[in-house]
């Protein structure tokens, strides 16, 4: 072999063990444990994306192993983490539109949530996004309901005295609006604090519900059925600029890794409330309903307090507010 040769077939074989030892590593952040809807929604897109072969390679870090839940906003906009599943309405305070994504009695099913995020009103939302360097991957909303440590919650004034946790700015002018004490804390606290006494009730996911064992600490619980006042949208967010500096073939994978990812999220979604209740049943927990009398009630009490509220502390926030009614 001639030295022209040899340094040619050394270099492809420089390319082949840089190709395979380099593979981009992509960072991904959630709060949640291993057997939660939302850490199963970024395992799919990390087998997917793997089973694509494209040299990208998804790192997960769940249960708030790498960045503290309300913490992950800021370091996914400036490109310090690439990817995180989020309650979008923890970010509220860097974008107050955001709070329109955890508003009171705004979505009415499932479906209609899948409707919400194909609209022109997550158009809007993904637009605040942008400014901040982050995109959309997996769009998805969860359902979720009250539970008490004592007397059952199904209309406003079963709230008044009580210590309450909401997960969002909206819930919690709302249940204040009703006589609630707030405590704001990150759904992975809410344990501690039911157990230690620092909270009488909560609003949290179905999901949630169970991830966190809540079932554990309450005597009462209202869960998300044929009416449900609580729907957060809580996506699968990615760094935008980190999205455009992969290769097109990765960018690929990736769009459709997060297509099956999604199908998944809403079909999962649905059955949520529904297991979340029998978990609740099996451990002696009473369960009670919501009426649309009820449901009524607390809209009523929403638009006087929260949707009030954003539309004054929010430029854009009737126009925001009008196009997210708009979705039938």
């Amino acid at each position: 072999m001639n030295k022209m040769t040899f340094t040619a077939a050394a270099a492809a074989g420089m390319m082949l063990l840089s190709s395979a030892a380099f593979a981009t590593e992509l960072r991904l952040s959630h709060q949640w444990s291993n057997n939660d809807v939302r850490h199963k929604v970024a395992q799919i897109v990390a087998d997917e994306v793997a089973a694509a072969g494209v040299d990208l390679d998804i790192k997960i870090f769940g249960s708030e192993s790498l960045f503290k839940a309300r913490e992950q906003y800021t370091p996914l906009s400036r490109g310090q983490l690439d990817m995180t599943v989020l309650p979008l309405s923890y970010a509220g305070g860097q974008q107050p539109a955001y709070n329109l994504t955890l508003m009171p009695g705004l979505v009415k099913n499932h479906d209609h949530a899948a409707r919400l995020s194909d609209s022109p009103f997550m158009e809007a939302v993904e637009a605040k996004m942008a400014e901040d360097d982050v995109m959309v991957l997996v769009h998805g909303y969860l359902a979720g309901g009250f539970a008490s440590t004592g007397k059952c919650i199904t209309k406003p004034e079963d709230v008044a005295g009580m210590q309450t946790r909401a997960a969002g700015k909206a819930f919690e002018q709302m249940l204040a609006g009703a006589g609630a004490s707030i405590a704001s804390m990150a759904s992975s606290e809410i344990y501690n604090a039911m157990q230690t006494g620092v909270l009488d009730a909560v609003n949290t996911s179905s999901s949630s519900f169970v991830s966190f064992r809540i079932y554990e600490q309450v005597k009462c619980y209202t869960p998300a059925g044929d009416v449900a006042l609580w729907f957060m949208y809580q996506p699968l967010l990615m760094n935008k600029s980190t999205f455009d500096g992969l290769s097109a073939e990765q960018q690929a994978a990736l769009m459709a890794a997060a297509e099956k990812a999604e199908a998944f999220y809403l079909e999962e979604a649905k059955k949520e409330d529904a297991a979340s209740v029998q978990v609740f049943k099996d451990a002696g927990v009473e369960i009670a309903s919501m009426t649309e009398e009820d449901f009524a009630a607390w809209r009523a009490l929403a638009a006087e307090t929260s949707y009030k509220e954003f539309v004054a502390s929010v430029a854009d926030g009737q126009a925001l507010l009008d196009m997210a009614f708009a979705v039938e």
